[in-house]
């Protein structure tokens, strides 16, 4: 496995890290009030990035899931903010619809995307079911050639910016996982409301909405049959680029803790000079990188969406670590790193995001520990790199 980088890619990272650098970082606490950053994200699109989950058909880059992390992980390394309205462009929702979308429908809204002129949302925790999807009380029933969605989703990103929901649901009331389907759905569409806002420690506004009994079009009836499978097969591309955000805001707050030790002094030398310190150092810097590499294994299974076991693992361990490195780093900073004025503060709110979105730890662990029991009923191979033909097994 060679994870050094192409020509392309590198220039694609340092023209993203130029523009972070150079003019999202100074920026970056004024969206901690729940601003939308429509001026980083409209930046971001002049360089091509929010067409990166976007086929070139359509005007976009059509990148892979490794290539979309990258972008990712720079993102996050100055605002979690915008790396999290990206997401939401690179996320599943985008490729939910350049899947299975009906073609007029890509046609109408992957080029907006690209432009940055359509936000999307994706919609799919309820107030009584987040990970228990089966369980499901949204319900869009077909009528003839309309469709009547009825319901109530919560903790939904940027539902007062989309210009289109990605939608699961219940198909005409079937149980369990086999009902559940996807639809679409535009903001004026009567009878759909954003019902409440909260404004969560990382920065972004969360939302409920509600459809009472929203009329859309059978076209927008994206998914109607094994709607499940293909959730989760679009969703374990979410468990590699919200890992990836978690790595940038790991490698954000190492960076400028190693700074503030470099240029800190106490009792006549730089804090960075004491053992206790560098060891800490050391152990910040074993850690981002020792995550680097799993994650990156899990993105390059993805043709197209990435392989669930290892996804599942790289996320655990992105998102456990970079609540570790960021909380060290505010320890680092001594009493500053508990002010807002240092951005370690910024990025450790951010990072407690990941062990919960996307699927939570203990969900993961125990999907993991189902596969591992299961290798060991059947036989099958389990590790993920085959020592015998030297590749990674599928």
């Amino acid at each position: 496995m060679d994870f050094q980088l192409t020509e392309e890619q590198r220039r694609m990272v340092a023209s993203v890290r130029d523009l972070t650098q150079g003019e999202f970082k100074a920026d970056a606490p004024k969206y901690m009030d729940g601003t939308f950053p429509w001026t980083n994200m409209k930046k971001l699109a002049d360089i091509g990035v929010l067409g990166m989950s976007v086929p070139e058909e359509y005007g976009g880059l059509g990148l892979p899931v490794f290539d979309t992390a990258l972008i990712l992980e720079e993102i996050a390394k100055t605002c979690y903010v915008t790396a999290m309205a990206t997401l939401g462009e690179g996320g599943v929702q985008t490729r939910v619809i350049a899947t299975y979308a009906p073609k007029n429908i890509r046609e109408r809204i992957l080029p907006k995307v690209v432009s940055g002129d359509c936000i999307l949302a994706v919609c799919m925790t309820e107030p009584h079911a987040g990970t228990d999807v089966a369980n499901y009380r949204t319900n869009a029933v077909i009528r003839g050639d309309r469709v009547v969605l009825s319901g109530t989703k919560t903790l939904i990103s940027r539902a007062r910016e989309a210009s289109m929901f990605v939608i699961f649901t219940r198909i005409d009331g079937r149980p369990g996982r086999e009902g559940i389907g996807c639809v679409l759905l535009e903001p004026d569409t009567p009878g759909f409301e954003v019902t409440g806002t909260y404004h969560t420690m990382g920065g972004e506004n969360l939302h409920e909405i509600q459809f009472d009994n929203c009329e859309l079009p059978l076209e927008n009836l994206v998914i109607r049959d094994d709607g499940f499978r293909k959730l989760l097969n679009a969703f374990n591309t979410q468990r590699c680029l919200n890992p990836s955000i978690s790595l940038g805001l790991a490698e954000g707050a190492f960076e400028e803790t190693r700074n503030y030790v470099r240029d800190r002094t106490v009792f006549g030398k730089a804090v960075g000079d004491f053992q206790g310190v560098r060891w800490k150092l050391a152990e910040m810097y074993r850690e981002i990188e020792t995550s680097r590499s799993i994650l990156y294994r899990a993105c390059i299974t993805a043709n197209p969406f990435p392989d669930p076991f290892m996804a599942a693992g790289a996320k655990i361990t992105c998102n456990e670590m970079s609540n570790r490195v960021t909380s060290e780093a505010i320890q680092l900073h001594g009493g500053f790193g508990f002010t807002d004025e240092y951005a370690v503060s910024r990025l450790y709110r951010g990072a407690r995001y990941g062990t919960l979105g996307g699927g939570t730890s203990e969900t993961l662990r125990d999907l993991i520990g189902k596969r591992i029991m299961n290798a060991a009923e059947t036989g099958a191979e389990l590790l993920a790199y085959d020592m015998a033909s030297g590749g990674l097994i599928p």
